[in-house]
């Protein structure tokens, strides 16, 4: 009995975004049963990303870990490997450094973003495997899953959702789940 319950929890999970209907830049995120309203890139979902595009990669990627600033907010009990957010924390997001597309600590000169964001994005940020495992210059960098500005305000190409659905999603989120941008 006890080797079925780790198998089921062992099997990987999907996470679906798919385009909403009359607007580009939303999206509907499907998990479990449950559809949430998203945002994603200012202009879509490109099946070529291109650096600073503004647009969403269409694909199935891993999710790697992510990262949570406590001071903020809490996180429900979830397997997936989170880090404490510092202010030193960055996310290089040069082509032709050799840290692109990686975190790296401050100070630093490449240009970069900052992990420890004042308007929340990044309060609860998982990091996707685009362009993390594999890298390849200019092929677009920190593509996360994020929570959401008001109003469901497009992104740079990420995946952003509200801090509620975000807290029931991750319960069930792990280092092989699957976030596929169709």
């Amino acid at each position: 009995m006890r080797k079925k319950a780790s198998a089921r929890r062992s099997r990987p999970s999907t996470v679906v975004v798919k385009t909403a209907p009359r607007d580009r830049r939303r999206a509907l995120v499907l998990f479990d049963g449950h559809a949430e309203q998203a945002a994603i890139g200012r202009n879509g979902i490109t099946a070529f990303k291109r650096e600073g595009d503004g647009a969403t990669p269409r694909a199935a990627m891993r999710l790697i870990g992510g990262y949570i600033r406590r001071d903020r907010v809490s996180l429900p009990p979830t397997r997936l490997p989170m880090r404490s957010v510092r202010r030193d924390m960055l996310w290089c997001d040069a082509p032709q450094h050799a840290c692109y597309n990686r975190p790296v600590r401050a100070p630093f000169q490449a240009g970069h973003e900052s992990m420890m964001r004042e308007d929340g994005l990044y309060d609860i940020c998982l990091v996707m495997d685009w362009n993390v495992s594999c890298r390849r210059r200019n092929a677009g960098s920190a593509i996360f899953f994020h929570l959401i500005r008001p109003g469901y305000e497009p992104t740079e190409g990420c995946v952003a959702i509200s801090l509620t659905a975000m807290r029931r999603l991750i319960r069930n989120m792990h280092r092989r789940t699957i976030v596929k941008v169709v």
